[in-house]
């Protein structure tokens, strides 16, 4: 047995510093960050593809707006419908927390048909390029969760296993569980550059659809994976053969795998 030592102890405070009666948090920080990094990084592909870089500033909003919206909605329905759609207004507190990342996904392909088909710019061009950031965003939101001491996994004997001393449920911090926000981030970040460093050996001549659907099979496809080490989220998933991350997984893993034949069989 592996000697308790050896197991980190985890107990950050998810708040960064106060002023007056607000609380700057790790996750609003990091969430922002993934805004803040993403703007850059597609700020190169616009200059490098000589699309105005003033369209970049109205896709930004697009993409937050559908971002927050849709996953905040994707928490509230997927998650919990019964409580929020009787108790309507608690759908805007935000800052309680509870946002779904299948939710964002939904919210994000929404905003980017509508802002393409706006600038008179193509979905697939569009869509191909923001998977990029929004891989790299993945790795700042677990993080987020990491701070919170939130998401985690189940009991493990492994050395890197992470006491949540924070935890929410006292019971939960008194064993060493999976750091599956670590796996996941790190797993993100790796598609991220692997997408990244795809689109400029292409020399940003992509086949549209490509790194979308790539991006759906291997975000959603790692997601449907970890959700195997993570105690459910929810009470109604105790029990569940697949918890509701994985059935919501399975159509975007579906999605890509249609758009990756897609493209080849039109590169035939």
């Amino acid at each position: 047995m592996v000697h308790v030592l050896t197991f980190i102890h985890w107990n950050p405070s998810p708040e960064i510093f106060h002023i007056g009666s607000l609380a700057i948090r790790w996750y609003g920080l990091l969430f922002a960050s993934s805004f803040f990094f993403g703007y850059f990084i597609m700020l190169q592909f616009f200059k490098k593809e000589g699309v105005p870089v003033e369209k970049l500033d109205t896709l930004t909003t697009y993409m937050v707006i559908g971002t927050v919206v849709g996953a905040r909605l994707g928490h509230c329905l997927f998650y919990e419908p019964g409580y929020y759609l009787t108790h309507p207004v608690k759908i805007l507190e935000v800052w309680e927390g509870g946002l779904a990342s299948h939710g964002a996904g939904v919210g994000i392909i929404l905003s980017i048909l509508i802002f393409a088909h706006r600038n008179k710019l193509t979905f697939f061009w569009v869509m191909d390029r923001v998977v990029i950031v929004v891989a790299l965003s993945g790795l700042f939101i677990r993080m987020g969760n990491l701070m919170n001491s939130e998401i985690f996994g189940h009991i493990t004997n492994l050395p890197w296993g992470f006491y949540f001393l924070r935890a929410s449920n006292p019971a939960e911090a008194l064993d060493p569980r999976h750091p599956t926000q670590i796996y996941e981030g790190l797993c993100y970040f790796i598609i991220f550059l692997s997408l990244w460093r795809l689109y400029y050996v292409k020399q940003g001549k992509v086949e549209p659809g490509l790194f979308f659907g790539i991006f759906l099979v291997g975000i959603f496809g790692v997601r449907f994976i970890v959700e195997f080490l993570k105690e459910p989220q929810v009470g109604f998933e105790h029990g569940m053969i697949l918890n509701m991350g994985q059935l919501l997984s399975i159509p975007f893993v579906l999605l890509g795998i249609y758009l990756i034949y897609r493209t080849r069989k039109l590169a035939a």
